[in-house]
This record gives C-alpha cells, sequence and structure tokens, in this order.
C-alpha cells in the first residue's frame, strides 16, 4: 500500500460523508426541525421583553 492507495482512501470516504451530509440535510425527517430553526429570527420573545422592561431603572 502506497501513498495513491492512502490517498483514493481518503478521498472515497470524504464522498461518502459528504453523500452521508446531503443526505440528512435533505431527508424528510429533518424537514421539521429545520422550518423551526428558519423561523427562529422572527419570533417574538416576551420573556426577554419583560425582563429587560423590568431591570432597568426609570
Amino acid at each position: 500500500m502506497d501513498i495513491n492507495d492512502l490517498r483514493s482512501i481518503v478521498t472515497v470516504a470524504g464522498l461518502l460523508c459528504f453523500l452521508a451530509i446531503v443526505g440528512w440535510a435533505y431527508s424528510k425527517r429533518s424537514k421539521k426541525g429545520f422550518d423551526e430553526a428558519a423561523n427562529l429570527p422572527f419570533a417574538e420573545h416576551d420573556d426577554q421583553d419583560l425582563a429587560s422592561r423590568t431591570s432597568r431603572p426609570r
């Protein structure tokens, strides 16, 4: 086994890892979690707003 065999193995392992990540990202089971995460910036945080109002002196 020489360096070129090792390079080939690492390349194939990298490709398989990439394909696994792409498969996970586009799977139907992950869609709900990704949709919730995408809407987080638009969510209202009433608890944080209330706490920030009461902690400031007037």
